[in-house]
């Protein structure tokens, strides 16, 4: 798997490297955990999209049997590149996609946009303000338990608009954390092992014929 897609550990995606100067052993560290985090991936992707709370995960049967996991064809993977929205769209496209925001330690972007995918579709006034103050304690508030980067002006804005909540709370948030996914995180996506893996058509064994 290409190196560069594992150069973020801290849970800020917008920064993608650390200094090291002053510390002898950070360089050292750093590599130790990039191994560890290659040979983890395919592992926790193949759990994440087992996992029955994940979205594009397959739902049980009517019988209560789990449907196994379909491997995405390579044409159905390859459309994944053609645009972030193609990847989002798809089911698959975007349990492997939170998987590899996973390994790079800021899952906390996807789960806010989807969060406010749900959020937007809200009909209820109750349940509408009891999201938005949900999705504030969680990821905008300061130390949030998965605070995702936004401006100080943004944060407030959103404190004095889920007063009222409207589907519009979290717009210009979603927004910018939409662009720093499509910008920073998606083309990694496209350069990982995995997903180039994804895309190869499985080549076909021929027997040797018998003389």
């Amino acid at each position: 798997m290409q190196s560069a897609m594992f150069l973020a550990f801290q849970p800020n995606c917008s920064s993608m490297e650390k200094s090291a100067s002053g510390y002898p052993k950070t360089e050292e560290k750093r590599e130790k955990m990039k191994r560890t985090i290659i040979k983890d991936w395919k592992t926790r992707l193949s759990y994440f999209l087992q996992n029955s709370s994940t979205p594009g995960m397959p739902k049980a049967n009517k019988k209560g049997k789990q449907q196994a996991f379909i491997r995405p064809s390579p044409e159905e993977a390859q459309l994944w590149s053609e645009t972030f929205d193609e990847l989002l769209a798809n089911k698959y496209g975007l349990a492997a996609f939170r998987a590899f925001l996973k390994s790079e330690f800021c899952e906390e972007n996807i789960e806010f946009w989807l969060a406010c995918e749900d959020f937007k579709k809200t009909k209820s006034p109750q349940k509408l303000t009891s999201k938005a103050r949900k999705i504030y304690t969680d990821f905008i508030e300061k130390e949030a338990p998965k605070e995702i980067n936004i401006d100080f002006q943004t944060k407030t804005m959103i404190a004095q608009n889920i007063e009222e909540a409207t589907t519009g709370c979290f717009t210009t948030a979603q927004k910018r954390v939409y662009s720093l996914m499509e910008n920073n995180s998606y083309p990694r996506f496209l350069e990982s092992e995995f997903y180039q893996d994804l895309c190869k058509k499985p080549q076909i064994t021929r027997e040797p014929q018998a003389t």
